[in-house]
């Protein structure tokens, strides 16, 4: 396979325009080849004139390998060279595993794509979602948005296909994954109804609205395939065997919903990030868990057409709506950020605990909203967070959530930009109205957040303004709180990613693993690996000592 880098083509070209560009830059005359689009991501250094920019994998009709590599080495050019695509491998069955009661917990990304794998090796796992089918959630998502009236265990953080459902569907990760985890996970979701550009995009996203059909597509594979999975069944207690000791706990079944026990020789644990009452039962338990950093902040939304301008100028093409992502180190040594960036989305009230309220981003495939928004978050640690309890992180967002739900009196706080930045309430918006899931008031997000965040916010956007042109602008509006952006803990886990207690295996971004859809998915892929493979099965040792595994 001869991979080519940088290939260089307008927006606005054709299938043909590809073939002659590879043809061109392998100097290839009649001879007959395939190609296969590896990544494409834009170029807008030279505005209007915007590019695409691919590489692609080409198969020489009739070349063997040597024939490839002296094609290349008379080419000279250090964007051609030979590539070997890597193919993902799922272990093979071990005796440890088979026959087995394997229960899954949330029906996450991390859950549902655990499931999935388990369930087409044959070893028929159960699946235990608190929330309702995505159906049924997003009937009682938009009933909330509508009447504010919440259900604590189906919302925008809980119910199938987790808290990514109801976001951007966004698919892009930092995660650097030789196995080829992630571009089995990318095709996964491609064979169950995501666009098929997501596979070579440098930005995938699927949308709301698409991957709410995913996600049921790929439960409707796992029952398909002989996994079962429940709705409306949360998990309240996990029942620890007679012969466990504080030395080496065991568990051998859960509670479900207070009254059903259901045995099980491996429980993994996927509950997303705001299951934060199971992570209270498992500490009590005795998991080990450990409070992490993770990032506060606001929503800010722009006009989309301004962020269109700035990628690309004037818009020439029919061009997708831009995202962006700017990053600051304040004079205090925080970092703020932009994070979750949704073109031509909204701001929606993701809440899931009564009087406490929280917001997420969300867009939809065709990202045609009016405005953009992005989560402006700066980052705080366990030294921020008042307490030494693996829950403090825990205990702060809420601190945060309650204000407010507070200060907006249930509704969604909003704020313009320059207001915020003279610390004082709004009357009215400026030329930009907020494009909100859900009610919003009027408040002042300094009652809301502490003031090392409202200030580091601020030079944030000050610093950020240099790199895009009005984003400091008055009439920007901001919402709160940001306070979900990862799980404020991680639940540790030795290198056969089981915890200190016997039989329960922690993954996914609520168990501290993940960052994202994608990153999550990895993570419960690796989870049915060592399922598979029988090392989740393996005895905790009594002198265990969980790793301290990055995202």
């Amino acid at each position: 396979m001869i991979r080519i880098n940088q290939l260089k083509l307008p927006p606005n070209h054709s299938k043909e325009d590809m073939i002659g560009a590879i043809r061109k830059k392998l100097k290839l005359k009649n001879e007959e080849f395939t190609y296969s689009i590896e990544k494409r991501s834009m170029d807008g250094r030279k505005k209007p004139y915007v590019q695409y920019v691919y590489s692609v994998d080409v198969a020489v009709k009739g070349y063997q390998k040597q024939d490839e590599l002296r094609l290349i080495q008379k080419r000279n050019d250090s964007n051609i060279m030979q590539a070997e695509p890597v193919h993902y491998e799922f272990p093979e069955i071990s005796e440890a595993a088979s026959g087995k009661n394997i229960v899954i917990i949330g029906s996450g990304p991390a859950g549902l794509f655990c499931g999935y794998m388990l369930a087409k090796a044959g070893l028929k796992p159960l699946i235990l979602e608190r929330g309702s089918c995505v159906d049924i959630r997003k009937k009682k998502v938009f009933a909330f948005w509508k009447d504010g009236v919440l259900d604590t265990e189906c919302n925008v953080q809980f119910g199938e296909g987790g808290a990514g459902t109801f976001s951007d569907g966004k698919l892009n990760t930092q995660v650097k994954d030789a196995s080829g985890r992630i571009r089995k996970v990318l095709e996964i979701f491609v064979e169950h109804g995501a666009p098929e550009e997501i596979l070579y995009s440098a930005k995938p996203h699927i949308g709301t609205d698409i991957l709410i059909d995913v996600v049921k597509n790929i439960r409707n594979s796992i029952v398909e395939l002989g996994g079962t999975i429940r709705f409306d069944s949360k998990m309240t207690d996990i029942c620890l065997s007679k012969e466990s000791n504080s030395q080496n706990p065991k568990v051998e079944a859960i509670m479900v919903n207070d009254t059903e026990r259901i045995s099980c020789d491996l429980l993994i644990l996927a509950p997303g990030h705001s299951a934060r009452d199971t992570f209270q039962m498992l500490y009590e338990k005795g998991m080990q868990m450990i409070p992490k950093a993770f990032a506060v902040g606001v929503r800010m939304e722009h006009p989309q057409q301004m962020i269109d301008e700035y990628a690309y100028g004037e818009n020439i093409y029919e061009l997708p709506a831009a995202s962006y992502k700017v990053t600051h180190r304040a004079e205090g040594g925080r970092g703020v950020y932009s994070f979750c960036m949704c073109p031509g989305g909204y701001v929606v009230n993701a809440s899931s605990e009564k009087e406490r309220l929280c917001i997420n981003g969300m867009s939809n495939s065709k990202r045609d909203g009016e405005n953009a928004n992005s989560a402006i978050v700066v980052t705080v640690n366990p030294s921020d967070y008042g307490d030494d309890s693996p829950l403090c992180g825990v205990e702060f967002q809420r601190r945060l959530e309650e204000a407010a739900f507070a200060v907006g009196k249930g509704k969604i706080p909003c704020q313009t930009y320059g207001s915020f930045r003279k610390n004082q309430k709004d009357e009215q918006f400026g030329k930009i109205q907020p494009s909100a899931k859900g009610a919003v008031a009027f408040a002042n997000l300094h009652e809301i957040l502490p003031d090392y965040i409202c200030s580091t916010i601020v030079e944030g956007v000050e610093g950020f303004a240099r790199q895009i042109p009005d984003f400091d602008m008055d009439d920007a509006v901001l919402s709160a709180v940001e306070s979900r952006t990862s799980s404020p803990l991680r639940m540790m886990r030795n290198e056969n990613m089981i915890s200190n207690i016997t039989g329960l295996l922690p993954c996914g971004e609520g168990a501290g693993y993940a960052g994202g859809i994608t990153s999550a998915a990895v993570d419960g892929i690796r989870a049915a690996e060592m399922t598979a493979c029988g090392r989740a099965f393996l005895y905790a040792a009594p002198d265990w000592i969980g790793n301290n595994e990055g995202v």
